[in-house]
């Protein structure tokens, strides 16, 4: 079976350190390994949440395409292409609706979780589905390796039933996926919620300048009862602490500053001037190099046009052996 990995973004904004340590830094690493390797611009998985925005989706397309050139995605080992080009995904979503029940969707807890963030009682029918969606993004090219963040492994998971429905109904077509979640599965958002989200406002971006880290971690939750610099503090749910384990290499440093933050005598302002300088560092080099790609936007878009160009002909491949395997081959 070939390693064929697949990952992509949706673009409804400028990617932050949650999708790097999340999977981005995983999608670097397995470009060298894979067989093949894909990244998805997810504009129709966008548009769920954002049909009454399409310019948003339009507009952020390049965003996340420079986001992940920048961080070393290279287009000579892994092919961008933009979902909504590639009709075997649409085709193949289609057939995929018809294994899954709608109550099983309902109980994906990534998509119980992003309702209750995003709607009330007006979900959209394509947001319920997108899990439906994300296994024809998966299965089209027939990936095998999917970097991802902590959260979507229920994705994943109700892929692979997916897989073993198709196949038990219509033959093998397809094989199980496998996750690969980043060394920081869910990185903490800067005001302590459960994660750094775009649409909850607690990120910081991988083109932010330095002035706006400062800014982002100056404002970090870290201990309310910590007042004075004498005051014992605690380091459990202390989000400066959460990310100078995750950023800060000097971890014989970062233990030594916890147990003097715990006994007292360790000023928050120390720490986050720390978690800037550490945030910087692993930020500007991505920022440099977005910011000179950014200089030829076309070049970025011939990159995604040449990709497109190649998802679209694997996936009709695809579709080939599933129209087969369906029955509804009529005119070969």
């Amino acid at each position: 079976m070939k390693k064929i990995v697949l990952t992509g973004d949706r673009p409804t904004g400028r990617l932050h350190l949650g999708h790097y340590v999340g999977s981005i830094e995983n999608r670097v690493k397995l470009q060298d390994e894979a067989d093949q390797a894909f990244y998805m611009v997810a504009d129709v998985q966008a548009l769920t949440d954002n049909a009454d925005n399409p310019e948003k989706v339009r507009d952020n397309v390049l965003e996340v395409a420079l986001d992940n050139l920048a961080c070393g995605v290279d287009p000579k080992k892994t092919t961008f292409f933009i979902q909504s080009q590639v009709p075997a995904i649409a085709e193949l979503t289609v057939f995929f609706l018809n294994l899954v029940t709608v109550s099983r969707l309902e109980q994906n807890p990534t998509v119980k979780t992003e309702i209750e963030q995003k709607f009330s009682r007006a979900i959209p029918a394509g947001f319920l589905c997108y899990p439906i969606s994300q296994a024809a993004d998966i299965l089209f090219c027939k990936s095998t390796i999917i970097p991802v963040g902590e959260d979507q492994k229920p994705v994943i998971e109700q892929c692979n039933e997916i897989v073993d429905t198709f196949n038990r109904f219509y033959g093998q077509v397809f094989h199980r996926v496998k996750h690969v979640i980043g060394a920081t599965g869910r990185l903490v958002g800067t005001d302590g919620n459960a994660k750094m989200s775009k649409s909850l406002g607690n990120s910081i971006y991988l083109s932010d300048s330095k002035e706006e880290i400062r800014k982002k971690v100056k404002d970090m939750y870290t201990d309310p009862k910590h007042i004075h610099v004498e005051d014992p503090g605690q380091v459990e749910g202390n989000v400066v602490f959460a990310y100078l384990d995750v950023f800060d290499a000097d971890k014989e440093g970062v233990a030594a500053l916890k147990e003097q933050y715990q006994k007292g005598g360790l000023g928050d302002a120390v720490l986050k001037d720390r978690l800037t300088e550490v945030l910087e560092g692993v930020i500007a080099p991505i920022r440099a190099r977005r910011e000179e790609l950014a200089k030829d936007p076309q070049k970025i878009m011939k990159i995604l046009e040449e990709g497109t160009k190649v998802a679209q002909k694997i996936g009709e491949q695809t579709m080939q052996e599933v129209r087969e395997a369906i029955k509804i081959n009529y005119f070969k």
